[in-house]
C-alpha cells in the first residue's frame, strides 16, 4: 500500500554533483523521519543522511560537507544533493521512510519502507 520509488541516479564524473529525489505514494497518514542509504555489492547498506519531519539532520561523518539531505513534506518526499563526487561513491542508493500509514478511515499503523533503489556510478 506504501511505496518509495527513487529517481535521479547516473554516471558522473569525479567532482561532478547529483540530485536524488525519492517520493513515497499509497495511504500515507504521516512521514515521520526520511533517510538516504547505499549499498556496494558485498557490502552492508550504509547510513547516509536522516530529516526528521521538523527539518532536523543527521549525516554520517564521511558525506558531511558533500551531500545534503532534504523533504518535502507536502509531496512527501526526500531528496539528496550530493557534491565533489568521488569513485568511492559509487553505489545503489535507497530512501527510507518511517511513517505511519491509514489502515481504516480513523485508524493508522506505522511501518518502515524501503525504495527499490538508484545506482550511482562516479567515474571518469
Amino acid at each position: 500500500q506504501v511505496q518509495l520509488v527513487e529517481s535521479g541516479g547516473d554516471l558522473v564524473q569525479p567532482g561532478g554533483s547529483l540530485r536524488l529525489s525519492c517520493s513515497a505514494s499509497g495511504s500515507i497518514a504521516s512521514i515521520l523521519d526520511m533517510a538516504w542509504y547505499r549499498q556496494v555489492p558485498g557490502n552492508q547498506r550504509a547510513f547516509l543522511a536522516a530529516i526528521t519531519r521538523g527539518g532536523s539532520t543527521n549525516y554520517t561523518a564521511f558525506v558531511k560537507g558533500r551531500f545534503t539531505i532534504s523533504r518535502d513534506n507536502a509531496k512527501n518526499s526526500v531528496y539528496l544533493q550530493m557534491n565533489s563526487l568521488k569513485p568511492e561513491d559509487t553505489a545503489v542508493y535507497y530512501c527510507y521512510a518511517d511513517l505511519f500509514y491509514w489502515t481504516g478511515s480513523w485508524s493508522s499503523s506505522r511501518g518502515q519502507y524501503w525504495g527499490q533503489g538508484t545506482q550511482v556510478t562516479v567515474s571518469s
